[in-house]
């Protein structure tokens, strides 16, 4: 070998890791109106949906790529007509799928359609663990019972089921009775993840923030069931960053193990990136998967640590929670490359306490989506039900 095809190969940049998951965000159309919707508050139009064509040819890059689970995600993903081709694509390239869904618009009869086209898994979200809460959070009547039914036709199928339960101050009361909704549905998994304020959450954040001791409270009656129940239901659960002493690893690290695409194609690092001014996001429709996760701009722009400050680089935790969430660090410091203000060794640490502390003492009802387009004697029929 040359000395100069050494030294190239001496000083070529080390190869990315394939990511381990993508979150294929199929469509913002949604027949709830969650408050805690960590969706854009634009949200992406009909029109500007990835077309099927597009979608299988992602998923085959995807699966190319080396990605090993998709999530599908929404919004609602049953609001796409071609739901069941896609399913099917992911199980035609050995993709393990995973629909991420509000059950309350898929029948029967559909549902078939997709455990024959391959689906691997069900996660079920539940807004309440009874019908009153589900239904004042939804802001659509009936849903918990048509959810409960949508989880015994999971199970009666035998596909796998996690019960996905997003925590704040309106049902942090019903911990147990998550666990216990959880055990009856038959659910292998359950998901207790609090509250993260991005998008239309952002929005409702002193509606939603619940006390520190609410969120102590629920920890521990966590951690007791986690105890009671090992071996028979898993219970994974998000803590609310705001209350917390040391940052998480959001993504497992910017651009290490899993990428989101949106409904109109871009690729991002994780949920929330773009509300990172500056950050310049491939497309699908121009770029390769591959092409996305291995030389975007945006990928590249927070991978490993060099762009953490010097207090990081010398942390222990360095390659344990890689500085913390960016977008959390730009939406309280003003600067995405500082540590994450969660950190107890952020500067900034007591203001996102105090913030905490503040907006659970607020009094603020729910902002529901398009919630004036409704008039109070008349419940709307969901978009997603009547079209797609």
């Amino acid at each position: 070998m040359s000395n100069a095809a050494t030294t190239t190969a001496e000083t070529a940049a080390p190869a990315i890791a394939p990511p381990m998951g993508m979150l294929a965000e199929l469509t913002h159309r949604c027949p709830l109106q969650c408050p805690y919707c960590s969706n854009p508050v634009e949200l992406e139009r009909r029109s500007d949906e990835l077309d099927t064509a597009t979608w299988q040819r992602v998923l085959r890059e995807a699966a190319e790529l080396g990605v090993l689970q998709v999530h599908l995600s929404g919004g609602e993903p049953a609001a796409r007509r071609d739901l069941v081709e896609l399913v099917r694509t992911c199980a035609e390239v050995g993709l393990y799928s995973n629909l991420i869904t509000a059950g309350v618009n898929i029948t029967p009869e559909k549902l078939r359609e997709l455990y024959d086209a391959g689906l691997d898994h069900v996660q079920l979200s539940f807004q309440g663990a009874t019908a009153e809460v589900t239904e004042q959070v939804s802001n659509l009547p009936g849903a918990h019972a048509r959810k409960r039914a949508f989880a015994g036709e999971v199970r009666a199928l035998g596909l796998p089921l996690t019960v996905n339960a997003v925590i704040h101050r309106a049902n942090i009361h019903q911990i147990d009775d998550f666990v216990e909704l959880a055990l009856a549905l038959d659910a292998r998994r359950l998901e207790i993840a609090h509250a993260q304020y991005y998008g239309w959450a952002l929005v409702n954040r002193a509606a939603l923030m619940p006390r520190r001791g609410q969120v102590m409270e629920a920890i521990d009656r966590v951690e007791a069931a986690r105890q009671r129940l090992q071996g028979r239901l898993t219970i994974d659960a998000v803590v609310p960053d705001y209350y917390a002493r040391l940052p998480k690893p959001c993504m497992n690290g910017w651009g290490r193990q899993s990428l989101n695409i949106t409904p109109s194609g871009r690729g991002l690092p994780c949920h929330a990136a773009e509300t990172i001014p500056g950050l310049e996001f491939w497309n699908v429709r121009e770029h390769s998967v591959a092409e996305i996760w291995q030389q975007s701009p945006a990928f590249n722009a927070f991978r490993g640590t060099d762009f953490l400050p010097d207090a990081c680089q010398s942390c222990e935790r360095r390659e344990i929670d890689w500085g913390g969430c960016r977008c959390q660090a730009l939406m309280m410091t003003g600067d995405a490359t500082q540590m994450d203000p969660v950190c107890e060794m952020s500067p900034y640490h007591d203001d996102i306490q105090q913030l905490a502390i503040i907006d659970a003492e607020r009094d603020e009802p729910f902002r529901y989506r398009r919630f004036e387009r409704r008039r109070p004697d008349r419940v709307r029929q969901p978009a997603s039900e009547t079209s797609d």
